[in-house]
């Protein structure tokens, strides 16, 4: 049974900061690539960031770069994504997923990941 399970969404104002995690379980295992993504109401699924295996690579959308921090502790299962100077355009359900995949260190697409968290809402009021 794998499991993603994401938790620390919430309402917070334009300039505050969130701290989403996403507990996993399973067949998520420690050298699987890991993201998160977000769809906002009306919008398709959008990427966010990515991390590799070890922690070593990350990868950002631009509209996130220097906001926000993807980071993942393999030995609790869990990644995170620390959200910093938050703006009324990041409202969104944020997802994390899995990817099952080895060819290359991180990856951006919504299509190379298999296992999806359920989402946590994230509203930002201006």
């Amino acid at each position: 049974q794998v499991q993603m399970v994401e938790s620390g969404g919430g309402l917070v104002q334009a300039g505050g900061s969130l701290r989403l995690s996403c507990a996993t379980s399973g067949r998520i295992m420690a050298s699987h690539v890991l993201g998160w993504f977000r769809q906002a109401p009306g919008k398709e699924r959008e990427f966010v960031a990515t991390i590799s295996w070890n922690g070593g690579e990350t990868a950002y959308t631009d509209s996130v770069k220097d906001r926000f921090t993807i980071s993942r502790d393999n030995a609790k299962n869990t990644v995170y994504l620390q959200m910093d100077s938050l703006k009324s355009e990041d409202t969104a359900v944020y997802y994390c997923a899995a990817a099952i995949k080895y060819d290359r260190r991180v990856y951006t697409g919504a299509d190379d990941y298999v296992y999806w968290g359920q989402g946590t809402q994230v509203t930002v009021s201006s």
